[in-house]
């Protein structure tokens, strides 16, 4: 696996020069997210980087800031948007920049089992490092699909696909369901054509198909209906129905195209 610190800035770096020259009519195209514009986008990857710095480097600071998003997910969230979305283009994309390299740089200085605060609960810094990233897929296919810029994909959704696989239960626990005992199979073939396999062999619920595709059903980009991915066994079909690799309200998903 690649270095995580390493592919998230380089990931945060290409996203960025990718919006740094929209026109104002890019700012406002819409995206699959409701009601969010590019600009919103960009102002929540902002406010997520702003997190990230805190939670590596000041830990009283980021629990002041989280405390809303622990009162109410949503409503918290949408408090601590609503700052970046009020700011001018080239404000925010300097903000971001700012933000972004500065939890960067928090992380890089971290030991990875270091546990940090997150709202979920403490992470090790590489996991949290992980996350960041999938929150800059995520986003960042949401800012291609509204402005209809193709991506190249490469290894360095690994990470991604690891935290899908071990953050399994937060779909269930997302709606208030017993997650299974029974282990999960993973085998997902990477851009390059590498096989990444997670879960026992033996392992009798499994889910195979790209890489690429487990990252969009994780990060809940596509709809099951719409993407390359096989599952064998009840539970496993089912949690292809229900998967999220992140924390919070589950929302309404993608409707199949």
């Amino acid at each position: 696996m690649q270095d995580v610190y390493a592919d998230l800035a380089v990931e945060g770096t290409e996203l960025g020069d990718l919006v740094s020259g929209l026109s104002p009519e890019e700012w406002a195209a819409e995206t699959p997210a409701a009601s969010w514009t590019v600009r919103h986008q960009v102002a929540h990857l902002a406010y997520v980087s702003r997190m990230v710095r805190l939670s590596v480097s000041d830990t009283e600071a980021f629990e002041a800031e989280i405390a809303p998003v622990r009162e109410d997910f949503q409503s918290g969230m949408d408090a601590g948007l609503a700052e970046y979305v009020a700011e001018p283009a080239p404000r925010l994309l300097r903000r971001w920049a700012e933000e972004r390299t500065a939890a960067e740089k928090g992380l890089s200085a971290r030991e990875r089992r270091d546990l940090v605060p997150w709202p979920a609960g403490p992470l090790p810094a590489s996991v949290l490092a992980a996350v960041a990233l999938a929150e800059l897929f995520a986003h960042g296919q949401d800012i291609r699909d509204g402005l209809g810029r193709p991506r190249v994909l490469t290894d360095r959704i690994g990470h991604i696909v690891f935290l899908g696989t071990r953050t399994r239960d937060l779909a269930y626990r997302a709606r208030g369901l017993r997650a299974p005992a029974e282990p999960f199979r993973f085998e997902l073939t990477a851009p390059s054509g590498e096989l990444w396999a997670f879960g026992p062999p033996e392992a009798g619920q499994r889910i195979t198909g790209p890489a690429q595709d487990f990252c969009l059903l994780v990060t809940r980009r596509r709809h099951r209906d719409d993407l390359a991915l096989d599952a064998v066994g009840t539970e496993a079909g089912r949690w292809l129905d229900i998967a999220q690799s992140y924390t919070g309200p589950p929302g309404t998903g993608r409707a199949p195209q």
